[in-house]
Formats: structure tokens, C-alpha cells, sequence
């Protein structure tokens, strides 16, 4: 079996060709079944955020996985596969393991060191988990890299300070706007992004802010978070009379085609109006055509690039240290998978030590008489069981523990040959 990782993300990919090729949550079953009836696939996990969208497979045939992985990604997102293909990566093994160590760590983020990634690493974990895409080996392989993630932002200094996508939306708008504390904010959508920027607005000052949501519910938990900020909430059918009053207006939704378009914009903007849209969602909540407004200036995530610049820098040398600690868990990683092979032959021997240990123990109950043995069976059954982990303990963990592939076979061969195992086909490929 190998582990492979084929994806794409903003350093690969433009948020034109990242947006067609997101696989919104309520997708990733259908996602998970589609890939895992390809032949070649034995399990899979889909991460798709803003930034990326990548999928984990194991496979016993790395060449035909990949190639039908490419295929679902051309499926997916109505591209042919001769245009996709330049956008993607591929990494084998040891390189897709650490690249999603170094995911789950957010050295990978368009924001150096950002939090919210290993949040979306632990639900891509649950959601694969969910719907029967994960099995052994990814299961293993996610909870060392939710480890690494958790050990990185401990144990280093890159999270502090670090920011999100969120607050690089807003010092982007603070770039483009000097005098933002004084502008009316619209915030579209009351999900993750839409609390961050209500958090980093309200630090800027910002006192005129209005949310924007399909469901006054989830716009009112998000009050909720922020009393002192007075959000004022609004539903969907008002969204063009709120973003007409606006000086600035964040998206944030998880819709999958535009919601602010061109049209819309001049039918509802007085004459001359100047606007700031700032889109934080893949795939994008603006029409392209909205570039063409003279008075309206648009941005999206790609061009948070430059502010994220400015901070990178900075993250730079603690980025240097978490590489260490991921090293670490690549190798635990590493030790675990390696020590795979070892398993037939542990369970053969134990199997067939088991057998031997019941068989011993029925003899010695029915010599020693009904009476005695349903009062002291448990006791007897306890004491043997405990003779045979201990006597086995030593060899298992020493054999486990084997780095060296020659040797670690050879180790199985002298125990296969000296207790006379049979490795069944069943247990070998388990």
C-alpha cells in the first residue's frame, strides 16, 4: 500500500481554478463514494478550503490511483484533464506525509502559522471517518498530523500574532481604506470567517457594522459573541439596500455562484458611489464583472497576498522550528507503517500461543475436577494469559521496533521457521 496526496492549492492555483474544483461539507460523501469506486482506491480523504483542495488515497497501485484521481478532478470540475494537470501537485509517501504534517501545522497557509486549518484538517479526519472513506492507514496517518499540528502551535511562537485569512482581509481594507473606524461594513454570510472579521474589525475600532445572513438565527449566535460591537442583522432579501449604505463590504458565504454581480451593483449604487468588496470565499460570492465599475474596487483572496507578505518575513525562523518537531512526527509515522508488515506474523504466533495456552488449560481444569475448576478458572485463565504476554512482550516490541527492513524480515523468518507459523493470505493482506 502507498500513500499518496494529489491536490492543488494558491500556490499551484488560482482562485478561478481553486473555485471550480471546491468540495463544499454536504458534497463530501458523494465525493468519498464517487472516489472509492475506482479500482484502484482503498481509502481517501477529501480536504477542501479556500486555499486548497487536496485529496489523500492509499492505494496499492500509485500510478493508476493517481490517474483516477485526476480523473475525479476533472469530472468534478468540468475541466479536461490536459488543463488541469499543470495546476496540480502529486507526492508519494514520505512527502505526502509531510506535507500534511506541515498542513495541519499552517506552514503551508497562504498565512504563515494560521490557526484555523487544524480545525479543518480534525473535520476533514471526522468527515472521511463519517462516510467510509478513511480506514487504517489515513486514520493513523490524520491523528499524527493533528498531533503535529497540536505540538507546533504549543511548543513554538508561530502562532502568536499569527493571523487568518480574516484579518488579512482586514488590513488589506485597512490599506485601501486609512480611515476605516469610520466606515459602514457590510459582513455577508455569519460562518467562521464572517465571527474573524467581526473580531478584527471591532479591534480596529470599526463601530458600524452589519451581517448580512440567509438565517437570523446564525447571524444572532454571532451577536451574541460580540455585545459590545452592535452588530445590527439583516436577512438575504435586504442584502442590496445594506450593501448601498456600505463603504466597505466583506462576503463570506458558502454559495457556489455569485451573489453580487455587475447588474445588481448598478441598479443599486447611487451615481458615483464609491464601494470596497473584499471576498474571502472560494468559489467566489463577486462577478468578475464587477472589475469593470469604475467606482467600485474589488478584491478577493489573491490579493491578500501582498498583506500576508508583510508578515511572512517575520514567521520565517519560528516556521524553522516547527520544522523540527514535524520531522519528529514523521518519524513516529514512519515507525508505525513500517512496523505493518510485522503484523501477520505477530498474529499468527500469538494465534497459535493462544491455542496452545486453552488447550493447556482445559487439561489441567478437568484434572483437577469439576468443583475446583468453576471456582478457580478465572484465576487459572488470568495467570496463564499473563505468563504469555510476558514471555512474548519482549520479542514482539524488539520486532516492532526494527528498522531495518533486512533485518526485521529476517526476524520474521526465524520466527515463522522455529514456531513452524502459517501466515495465511487473509492475514497478510489485512
Amino acid at each position: 500500500m502507498n500513500i499518496v496526496v494529489v491536490g492543488l492549492s494558491h500556490k499551484t492555483a488560482p482562485v478561478e481554478v481553486r473555485e471550480k474544483l471546491s468540495i463544499p461539507e454536504p458534497q463530501y460523501d458523494e465525493a468519498i463514494a464517487q472516489i472509492r469506486t475506482y479500482p484502484h482506491i482503498e481509502e481517501v480523504a477529501v480536504l477542501s478550503t479556500c486555499n486548497r483542495l487536496e485529496i489523500y488515497l492509499v492505494t496499492p497501485e500509485t500510478e493508476q490511483g493517481i490517474r483516477e484521481i485526476i480523473q475525479f478532478l476533472s469530472e468534478h470540475s468540468k475541466l479536461p484533464v490536459a488543463t488541469l494537470r499543470p495546476y496540480l501537485f502529486m507526492l508519494l509517501h514520505q512527502d505526502a506525509v509531510m506535507h500534511l504534517m506541515r498542513v495541519a501545522a499552517g506552514l503551508d497557509s497562504l498565512v504563515l502559522g494560521e490557526g484555523q486549518i487544524l480545525a479543518q484538517v480534525k473535520q476533514c479526519h471526522k468527515l472521511g471517518q463519517q462516510h467510509k472513506g478513511i480506514g487504517r492507514h489515513l486514520n493513523q496517518l490524520f491523528k499524527q498530523a493533528l498531533t503535529a499540528g497540536k505540538r507546533v502551535r504549543t511548543e513554538t511562537s508561530i502562532g502568536t500574532g499569527a493571523v487568518s485569512i480574516s484579518s488579512a482581509a482586514v488590513e488589506l481594507a485597512q490599506m485601501k481604506l486609512p480611515e476605516l473606524a469610520t466606515c459602514q461594513v457590510a459582513i455577508i454570510g455569519a460562518g467562521k470567517m464572517s465571527r474573524l472579521l467581526v473580531q478584527h474589525l471591532v479591534s480596529k475600532g470599526v463601530s458600524q457594522i452589519a451581517i448580512v445572513n440567509r438565517s437570523l438565527e446564525r447571524a444572532q449566535e454571532l451577536a451574541t459573541q460580540f455585545p459590545e460591537a452592535g452588530l445590527k442583522l439583516h436577512l438575504m432579501p435586504e442584502m442590496m439596500t445594506i450593501v448601498a449604505q456600505a463603504d466597505l463590504v466583506f462576503t463570506s458565504t458558502a454559495a457556489t455562484e455569485p451573489i453580487l454581480d455587475r447588474a445588481q451593483l448598478e441598479a443599486a449604487l447611487p451615481s458615483n458611489r464609491a464601494l470596497t468588496l473584499v471576498d474571502i470565499s472560494v468559489p467566489r460570492n463577486v462577478a468578475t464583472d464587477v472589475n469593470e465599475m469604475p467606482c467600485v474596487a474589488s478584491f478577493n483572496v489573491d490579493d491578500l497576498k501582498a498583506v500576508v507578505a508583510q508578515n511572512h518575513e517575520a514567521r520565517r525562523q519560528m516556521a524553522a522550528e516547527a520544522e523540527g518537531l514535524l520531522d519528529e512526527e514523521v518519524d513516529a509515522f514512519e515507525v508505525w507503517w513500517r512496523s505493518l508488515d510485522t503484523v501477520p506474523t505477530i498474529s499468527s504466533l500469538r494465534d497459535k500461543v493462544e491455542a496452545i495456552r486453552v488447550q493447556e488449560v482445559e487439561k489441567a481444569l478437568s484434572r483437577l475436577g469439576t468443583e475446583f475448576a468453576d471456582k478457580h478458572q478465572e484465576v487459572i485463565e488470568a495467570l496463564t494469559r499473563g505468563i504469555v504476554n510476558k514471555i512474548l512482550h519482549d520479542p514482539l516490541v524488539q520486532l516492532r521496533a526494527q528498522q531495518d527492513i533486512e533485518a526485521r524480515h529476517q526476524a520474521m523468518d526465524t520466527l515463522s521457521l522455529l514456531f513452524n507459523l502459517e501466515i495465511s493470505s487473509k492475514q497478510q493482506y489485512s
